[in-house]
């Protein structure tokens, strides 16, 4: 089990989750769900208690790093997001041994992010987004994050734009997609040396989205 970690903000306070949280991730997610055609969001207090499960179970295994997502004007828990793929690479066999992370990973994703509509076009995202981002590069020091999204959702490619990610490319066929059919990934990063630049922009000029 990796050390558990909070990531707190002006707006958002991101906490790791737990089973205790189903009931508050139920209510966030059992409003307005026009926004969840492209993403995988429990529908029932059942299968949110499988979600969380499964979520736990991945960071257990060093997987998956899952968060709540709580909006600290109204202490609710709005929805959810993770870090996941933590891939540390094998630098053993190579030249460049002092390279070799202990409990760190080279890259990582954020992703699996959603939000309730009434957190939504708030700063809670793109602060969220800011947090996860920081840990990343400046605490794992990863060499680059990625992100990833229904080709089709051009809201999140838009927001993964706006925090200066390029995209890489779209992998076809890739996974089921959250409505039945066959998902186009959209493929983004941000790499290391290209995110001073940008965290002094989301810094001082944050968006909402």
């Amino acid at each position: 089990m990796p050390e558990l970690f909070s990531l707190p903000g002006r707006y958002v306070h991101l906490e790791p989750m737990e089973m205790d949280h189903v009931g508050e991730l139920m209510a966030a997610a059992a409003g307005d769900r026009s926004t969840f055609a492209f993403t995988h969001v429990p529908s029932t207090l059942e299968t949110m208690a499988v979600y969380v499960t499964r979520a736990i179970e991945a960071r257990g295994l060093g997987q998956h790093y899952p968060f709540v997502t709580r909006d600290i004007r109204t202490g609710r828990i709005v929805g959810a997001t993770r870090f996941y793929d933590m891939t540390p690479w094998d630098w053993s066999t190579g030249p460049a041994k002092a390279n070799q992370r202990h409990g760190r990973p080279d890259t990582v994703r954020i992703g699996a992010t959603w939000l309730a509509a009434s957190a939504q076009r708030s700063p809670i995202n793109s602060e969220a987004k800011l947090l996860m981002l920081t840990h990343a590069f400046e605490t794992w020091g990863v060499w680059a994050v990625r992100f990833e999204t229904d080709e089709r959702n051009s809201r999140s490619r838009q927001a993964i734009e706006r925090l200066g990610c390029q995209l890489d490319g779209i992998l076809r066929a890739e996974r089921p997609a959250a409505d039945g059919t066959v998902r186009n990934t959209a493929t983004f990063s941000m790499l290391a040396d290209e995110w001073p630049v940008h965290r002094h922009r989301l810094v001082d000029h944050p968006t909402s989205g």
